[in-house]
């Protein structure tokens, strides 16, 4: 009998998906056990709805050891905040939204003019959320793959009183022995997922069986083109009205469309896309050779260093 149980045993062999999956539920509970008061953030966005699956691996069939935290633009695809609310609501968890449209009315952001994105913003509305509820570790779904200045970061990333990253103060991370202390006032961002890239994130998709938001697959939408970049106009946003006019002399088409990353409605643009299944949006971003924010992600086009800028102002 011992001996059957070493041949199975020697048979399986655990997938890349598992290992990352392993690493992810270590991390987390690194994070639960070594902070006294972390936070989840949850957009509704593919990369949280893995982390969310992955809290459920770690803690269940207790509740969750934090809350769910959005920091909403105002801005955001309705869509996505429709779904958001769904799956808190489901598995019954704490969710704490905080939008950026408070901070603007408490005078805390202000925008240069209306047509400015609030993206960069959020980061002004989290700190004050940090503030706000004492949260002393925040566990988000950054992917070292994304974009350059993520592949800098640590998986506990640590953040001054101020909520700025400083790349040159951050703590060794020596095998799987991470250190998310923090002293008052300070801040440690962790991220469970930072080995993955999208590809793993849609095999995990595809292998969990995950709901998604209806516009991670392919539709069609009223879109211009924009300095190259396929950008949606007139967008009905969850609280009345439309995102994104199209400017004069610009020629409204309906494409059929998908989103790789979906953030706030002014910087998130769409790739053209007839991949209308998880399988086969994974053999699409199989044969990719542009990161998912570098093809899609408007704020981070604007300059060479506009992230390492934002991550160093206390963004994500």
């Amino acid at each position: 009998m011992t001996q059957t149980l070493q041949a199975v045993s020697q048979k399986i062999a655990l997938s890349h998906l598992d290992w990352l999956e392993a690493e992810a539920i270590h991390i987390m509970r690194e994070v639960a056990g070594q902070c006294a008061n972390p936070v989840l953030l949850f957009s509704g966005g593919k990369d949280s709805i893995c982390m969310l699956r992955l809290a459920e691996k770690a803690f269940r069939p207790g509740k969750l050891p934090f809350p769910l935290l959005h920091i909403d633009t105002g801005h955001n695809y309705k869509e996505v905040v429709a779904f958001r609310d769904k799956r808190a609501a489901e598995l019954g968890e704490r969710l704490i939204v905080r939008s950026v449209e408070d901070s603007m009315a408490r005078g805390t952001v202000v925008l240069k003019h209306e047509g400015e994105s609030r993206n960069k913003h959020q980061s002004v509305t989290l700190l004050e959320a940090i503030e706000e509820f004492g949260f002393d570790a925040c566990i988000g779904g950054a992917r070292r793959d994304e974009e350059k200045a993520r592949a800098k970061e640590r998986i506990m990333s640590f953040r001054d009183e101020f909520g700025q990253w400083d790349p040159k103060n951050q703590r060794p991370e020596l095998w799987n022995l991470y250190n998310a202390r923090s002293h008052k006032g300070e801040n440690i961002r962790a991220f469970p997922i930072s080995n993955w890239t999208e590809l793993d994130v849609w095999q995990y998709i595809e292998r969990e069986k995950l709901e998604l938001p209806s516009i991670y697959f392919a539709h069609t939408r009223p879109v211009v083109i924009r300095q190259g970049a396929i950008v949606p106009v007139d967008v009905p946003l969850a609280g009345g009205g439309l995102a994104n006019p199209a400017k004069a002399g610009e020629n409204i088409i309906d494409l059929q469309v998908r989103f790789r990353t979906v953030g706030d409605i002014s910087c998130t643009a769409p790739v053209a896309s007839d991949a209308d299944t998880v399988g086969r949006i994974i053999a699409e971003t199989a044969t990719t050779t542009i990161t998912e924010r570098g093809a899609t992600r408007l704020d981070d086009q604007t300059s060479e260093a506009s992230m390492e800028q934002r991550k160093k102002e206390g963004y994500f």
